[in-house]
This record gives C-alpha cells, structure tokens and sequence, in this order.
C-alpha cells in the first residue's frame, strides 16, 4: 500500500545540514518527494518535508525525520497524512 506524508519540523536546526541528512536517509529507502526549508523569524528554522512510497519505508522515514541528525534540536513537529502525489524522485527544493 502506497503513503504519503507531510512534516514540519521547527526548531534551531542547521537547514544545509539537515535538508541533506533527509536526502540521503530517503534515497537509502525509495522514498519520493521534497525538503525545503520554509520562510520564518528568529532564530527557529522550519524545514518541510513531503515524503511518499511504499507505507513501511514512509513509516520508518518519518521516524527518521522526527529524530534527525545526532546535532539537531526540535522543538515542534507536526505531521499530516497527504494525498499521493507520484513523484519520480526526493529533492532538495530551493528556498
């Protein structure tokens, strides 16, 4: 069966570093969609990711994106069930 995923993840993280930490973790499992860091304030970043695929590797992804990197600190996390959208591959999309 096919999912598909919606991450926000905010807190003081290092966009670069993260959004490239996801990329590699979703090309590891066949995961499709995007990372891209979304607009904010402060000194909090906010980083979307779509992910979609096959529902255990899109489980075990957003697990992984809920955890993150060992240098990353979250502060709120929200998750949202999307519709599939059949992406090719996982991107890194610009600002």
């Amino acid at each position: 069966m096919r999912k598909a995923l919606k991450i926000q993840i905010t807190g003081p993280i290092q966009p670069l570093f993260f959004k490239r930490f996801i990329k590699d973790k979703a090309d590891k499992l066949n995961i499709r969609g995007f990372v891209r860091e979304l607009p904010t304030i402060g000194i909090d970043k906010k980083i979307e990711i779509f992910i979609e695929g096959d529902e255990p590797d899109v489980n075990t992804m957003a697990e992984i994106c809920k955890i993150g990197p060992s240098q990353s600190t979250m502060r709120k996390i929200e998750e949202k069930i999307e519709q599939f959208q059949n992406f090719l591959d996982f991107k890194i999309l610009a600002n």
